[in-house]
């Protein structure tokens, strides 16, 4: 149990997507939280939502959007800790429409940073991406940038005591937009799309995604970012387990995609810590990532590391993931 929840209130950005469905019944249950608001601007998924959780006067709804500044120092009077996961997240959405990309992950990012330090947050925590380390596409771009302006966030406070971190992780399993549940959609079918038979993802559940954040709130002093260690699958591999009987067409890599994920590149090798269950980036700037209260017993990494889906040391069995499947059947079948 996290004691800084005790009695206190939580503001969730884009909290009606795949995240915060899962982060907010499991804060709930593990934590002795005051509040958690679900700030986001799609008014029919909080209208689904506030469905789980009528009976509940912890769970508070506020429709708005991250772009929009006045509308979050609005939602953040009163908040103790933010959970940032609003974003634009698809990454052909992303080139395509490089301006709402920019306005929402990197101009969001801003507003965010802006509203708690002036509302007297406490901390924040931003969901990043693997796609952030050496990107390639505008979304992986937008979220660096985002990523930035986090880790610069706790300097740019002042004499405030408010504390950004970040959290970094691949391919969650069974959220909207992964390949997981698209390949569950087209189980019937005689034949699969397959991008690339080379290609590898990253594999973290929603838990241990939520996990991950509530250790970083535990952990952080500021201007962390960190990153989980999980195993790796190849994408072939993932097709032949959820649909055993279809074929595969190669169809080729969308715009802007990666064909390995990755999480700390060669360039963060130098400030980058290893821990039993994560690794964490430290800043660059302000000699930060030499702070005793930040590194705290972790194991410096080699300068030539880099944490890739292709070269893992773990990889994910076909065996465990027909096991979560089986697990997540009721979810899987959902629409997407």
């Amino acid at each position: 149990m996290l004691d800084k929840f005790n009695d206190a209130t939580l503001l969730v950005t884009g909290g009606t997507g795949s995240f915060g469905k899962t982060f907010v019944p499991m804060t709930l249950a593990s934590h002795k939280v005051k509040k958690i608001i679900i700030f986001s601007r799609d008014e029919m998924k909080q209208w689904e939502m506030a469905k789980d959780f009528q009976d509940d006067p912890r769970v508070r709804f506020f429709i708005g959007d991250v772009r929009d500044r006045e509308r979050l120092y609005r939602a953040c009077d009163g908040v103790d800790y933010i959970v940032h996961a609003a974003a634009t997240k698809i990454v052909p959405t992303a080139e395509y429409n490089p301006f709402e990309c920019i306005k929402t992950n990197v101009n969001g990012a801003m507003n965010v940073i802006d509203a708690a330090i002036d509302r007297k947050v406490k901390g924040v925590v931003a969901l990043s991406t693997d796609k952030a380390s050496s990107p390639i596409n505008l979304y992986g771009a937008s979220k660096l940038a985002s990523d930035k302006l986090f880790v610069a966030g706790n300097a740019y406070a002042g004499g405030n005591d408010t504390a950004f971190s970040v959290v970094r992780y691949g391919n969650v399993m069974g959220s909207r937009g992964s390949v997981i549940p698209f390949f569950y959609s087209q189980r019937d079918e005689d034949t699969l799309p397959i991008t690339d038979t080379r290609m590898t993802r990253f594999m973290i559940t929603l838990r241990e995604g939520v996990e991950l954040v509530w250790h970083a709130f535990e952990d952080m002093v500021g201007g962390e970012i960190y990153v989980r260690k999980i195993p790796s699958m190849n994408v072939v591999d993932i097709a032949r387990v959820v649909a055993p009987q279809a074929s595969h067409k190669i169809v080729g890599i969308r715009p802007g995609e990666k064909i390995h994920e990755q999480m700390v590149g060669l360039e963060d090798a130098p400030y980058t810590y290893e821990y039993d269950d994560y690794y964490k980036i430290l800043p660059a700037i302000h000699a930060w990532h030499s702070s005793a209260e930040r590194i705290k017993g972790g194991r410096k990494v080699a300068d030539d590391f880099v944490y890739s889906s292709d070269n893992n040391t773990e990889w994910m069995t076909s065996e465990a993931l027909a096991g979560w499947i089986d697990t997540n059947r009721e979810d899987l079948a959902k629409p997407l």
